[in-house]
C-alpha cells in the first residue's frame, strides 16, 4: 500500500454501484488516505437499470458521479474485431474489448478533474485488473486495487458494508456474476463454477430457447470489411449490433459454454451470449472466403489469432496490435459485398454471398463446362496429377525397401554367427570359450 504522502488529493474510481466498488469508496479514504473519491461509470451498452443503481448508490454515498457514453467507440472496436474474425477459445470477445475503452474514458475524466490517482474494484484472480491497468499505468497517476491489495473476500465486504451502513443489499444482487455490454453478456459464479453442472435457460437473457421458430434470412452488407447495412438498411455500428442481438437472439443464436484459460493461468467456466457477434463473424468470414486468395486466407488466420490474443489481453494500443491491424486493413480492401445468413435453431449459417471482387468464376469450376479457360483444358491437369505426391510416394517406397531388407536379414539368422550358426557374444580365447570382458 502507498505511503500517506503519495495519496493526497482525489482518486477516480471505476464505479458500478455494486458491492466491490461501493466498499472501495470509504476504504480509499480510510486505508489509503485520499481526501476525496469520485466515481466514473462508462456506458458500453449495459442495461439501463445498472446506471440507475450506480446513480442511486453514488447519491447515497455523497459521491460525485460521472457517466461517460462510450458506446460508439466500443462498437467501432467490436466491428474491428469482425474484420479480424476475432474469437478467443471459440467465443467472440466482449468483456475483454470493453475494458480498455472503459479504462481510457475513466482516465480522461480523472485528468480533467485533476485527480492524482485511479482505482478499480477488481480481484487479483481475474483478467480485468490487467486490462484496466495496462491503460492506466501509461499515465502519471497512481493506480490502486483495494480488493486485491487488501485481500478482501465477498464475506468481509458484506460485513464491512453492514457495519458502515453502506447502500448495498446483501452482495451481488443474485447468484451469478453478470457482465453485460453491447457485444456480449457473460454469466459466471455460483453453481456455474462446477463444470459438471448443466445450466438451465434461466441464465440466459438475450437468447430464447432455439426451437420451434421458423427460419429467417438476413442480408449483411460490407464495404471494405466494414458492416454498413442489414437487410438493405444503412445503420450505424451501435444500431447494427443492437438490431442483430434482438433478431438473432430470438432464434437462440450466440450461446457459448466454455472452460476459459485466463491470463493468470486459472481455468474458469464461463457462459456467454453474443447473437450479433455470431452473425457478423459468420458473414464476414464467408465473404472473405469468396474474395481472398487461398494464401491470403491462410496467412490471415495467423494474424487474426494474434489480434484476438492481444484483444483478450486488453493490449489494443500495443505496437504489435497496430501492426496486425495494418495487415488486416490491407486485406479488407476487397471485402465488399453482401452475405445472406440463415437464422435457425441456434445457428447462423451463411447460405449465399456475392461481391464484385469475387475470386471465383462459375464457368471455370462448373461440372457443366468442358474447359477451365480458353487456354486451360481439363487434360492439362494430368501432368500435375503425376507430380502431385511424387516425393511422398518415393519416400514411402524407400522406407518400405529398407524395412523389407531389415526383416529379411533377421529371418536369415541376423547378425554375424559362428560355424554352428550360433551368434557369437564376444571374442574367443581360442579354446572355444568366449573370453570374459574386463
Amino acid at each position: 500500500m502507498p505511503e500517506p504522502d503519495d495519496t493526497e488529493g482525489t482518486v477516480a474510481l471505476a464505479f458500478s454501484g455494486g458491492l466491490d466498488t461501493t466498499v472501495c469508496v470509504p476504504l480509499l479514504k480510510e486505508e489509503y488516505g485520499y481526501d476525496d473519491v469520485i466515481g466514473v461509470t462508462v456506458d458500453v451498452g449495459q442495461p439501463e437499470e445498472e446506471f440507475d443503481e450506480a446513480e442511486e448508490t453514488a447519491e447515497a454515498l455523497g459521491l460525485d458521479h460521472y457517466v461517460v457514453d462510450a458506446k460508439a467507440e466500443f462498437a467501432d472496436l467490436c466491428l474491428d474485431a469482425v474484420k479480424a474474425n476475432a474469437t478467443y477459445q471459440g467465443y467472440p470477445l466482449g468483456t475483454a474489448l470493453a475494458r480498455p475503452v472503459i479504462a481510457t474514458a475513466i482516465l480522461d475524466v480523472a485528468e480533467e478533474q485533476g485527480c492524482t490517482a485511479l482505482a478499480h474494484g477488481c480481484t487479483g484472480k481475474g483478467n480485468d485488473q490487467l486490462r484496466f491497468e495496462t491503460v492506466w499505468r501509461d499515465s502519471d497517476l497512481n493506480v490502486h486495487a483495494p480488493v486485491r491489495e487488501l485481500g478482501l473476500t465477498r464475506e468481509w465486504e458484506q460485513e464491512y458494508a453492514e457495519e458502515k451502513d453502506l447502500p448495498v443489499e446483501g452482495g451481488d444482487g443474485g447468484r451469478w456474476s453478470i457482465d453485460t455490454n453491447l457485444w456480449s453478456r457473460s454469466v459466471e459464479g455460483s453453481e456455474l463454477e462446477d463444470p459438471s453442472h448443466v445450466p438451465g435457460d434461466e441464465i440466459y437473457d438475450w437468447t430464447e430457447s432455439p426451437s420451434g421458430k421458423d427460419a429467417e434470412l438476413v442480408d449483411i452488407e460490407f464495404e471494405q470489411g466494414e458492416v454498413v447495412a442489414v437487410d438493405g438498411e444503412d445503420l450505424r455500428p451501435v444500431e447494427i449490433i443492437e438490431q442483430l442481438n434482438e433478431q438473432a437472439g430470438a432464434h437462440g443464436i450466440g450461446r457459448t459454454d466454455t472452460m476459459e484459460d485466463r491470463m493468470l493461468g486459472l481455468k474458469v467456466r464461463e457462459n456467454y451470449e453474443h447473437p450479433a457477434a455470431t452473425v457478423l463473424l459468420a458473414a464476414h468470414e464467408a465473404l472473405e472466403g469468396l474474395v481472398l486468395t487461398k494464401e491470403e486466407r491462410s496467412f490471415k488466420t495467423q494474424i487474426d489469432q494474434e489480434w484476438a490474443e492481444k484483444g483478450y489481453q486488453g493490449l489494443v494500443k500495443a505496437p504489435l496490435f497496430r501492426a496486425l491491424e495494418g495487415f488486416i486493413e490491407e486485406t479488407q480492401t476487397r471485402v465488399t459485398g453482401t452475405v445472406t445468413v440463415k437464422l435457425e435453431s441456434g445457428q447462423a449459417r451463411p447460405v449465399a454471398r456475392e461481391s464484385e471482387y469475387a475470386c471465383y468464376a462459375e464457368g471455370q469450376a462448373s461440372f457443366n463446362t468442358e474447359a477451365v479457360t480458353d487456354d486451360i483444358e481439363q487434360a492439362d491437369a494430368t501432368g500435375v496429377a503425376k507430380y502431385h505426391g511424387f516425393q511422398e510416394r518415393l519416400a514411402n517406397k524407400v522406407s518400405g525397401s529398407v524395412d523389407s531388407a531389415a526383416a529379411e536379414a533377421v529371418t536369415d539368422g541376423g547378425p554375424a554367427s559362428d560355424a554352428s550358426g550360433t551368434a557369437s557374444d564376444g571374442p574367443s580365447d581360442g579354446s572355444g570359450e568366449t573370453a570374459d570382458k574386463e
